[in-house]
This record gives C-alpha cells, sequence and structure tokens, in this order.
C-alpha cells in the first residue's frame, strides 16, 4: 500500500511542476510571459485558462499534501522497533547458550545473537588477559 501511494505522490508532484511551469509569470522577470499577443507569451493568455491552471494547482497542491501526511502516518505505525535498546533482549535466541553470569551481555552481543552472528569467544565482562611482561633484572 505505501508503495502505491508513493507512486501516486510522485505522479501528483511531476503534474504540480508541469501546471506551475505553464502559468504565465505575473512579476514579468527577464522580460517573458508578459505584453504581447503573438509567439509562445500568447498561448496562455485567456482569463479562463488561467482560472483553470490556479484551480488546478490548488487541487494538486491539496493532494500533494494530503499523500504527504498519509506517507508520514503509515511510516509511523509501521511494525518496526522504534529503537535498537526496545529490540534487545536478556534472554539467548533458541538454539544458543546464555552467558556466563545469568546476564544477558552488552548491547553489541545481545544484537549480535539477534542477527544470528556469533558470540565472543570469552564471557562477558571478564577482561581480556594482559600480555606478560618481560622480566628486567634490576641491577644493584
Amino acid at each position: 500500500m505505501q508503495t502505491v501511494l508513493i507512486i501516486v505522490h510522485l505522479i501528483i508532484v511531476l503534474a504540480l511542476i508541469g501546471v506551475v511551469l505553464l502559468q504565465r509569470s505575473e512579476g514579468g522577470g527577464m522580460g517573458l510571459g508578459g505584453g504581447g499577443g503573438g509567439g509562445v507569451s500568447g498561448f496562455m493568455t485567456g482569463r479562463g485558462q488561467a482560472n483553470a491552471l490556479t484551480r488546478t494547482t490548488a487541487i494538486l497542491g491539496g493532494l500533494f499534501f494530503l499523500t504527504s501526511l498519509a506517507l508520514t502516518l503509515m511510516a509511523g505505525h509501521s511494525g518496526a522497533p522504534r529503537s535498537i535498546i526496545d529490540g534487545a533482549s536478556t534472554s539467548a535466541p533458541a538454539g544458543q547458550q546464555a552467558p556466563a553470569g545469568g546476564q544477558g551481555g552488552n548491547v553489541l552481543e545481545q544484537l549480535q545473537r539477534m542477527q544470528g552472528g556469533q558470540p565472543p569467544a570469552q564471557a562477558p565482562g571478564t577482561p581480556a588477559p594482559a600480555p606478560a611482561a618481560p622480566q628486567v633484572p634490576q641491577s644493584q
């Protein structure tokens, strides 16, 4: 449903762009769009056509607003979790053992388990062993 609404939204956007570009400019920017009865500028000089374009622009603008609002509401009601922390659980998924000490581990380890990744080799909370420092004989 969301894909269909996006396609309709894009069609409305393209139509709105086209209708706005068809309208005659009233500011007379760079000498275009005003005066003269001949040439391209005479194409849309009738008052009835201008009213139709204005009305069409207003309708397309309203439809654009409605489809934008509908897409926003649909995105807010999706089934996806709102936060990574909300989706993380303290129990291990089926087929995997819970970490030692009954702890759920940190968020990274929980996310790795949720995605089917392998947990780290050592238990959470235990620091990695420090490398042995070489013994230097003391001189007296």
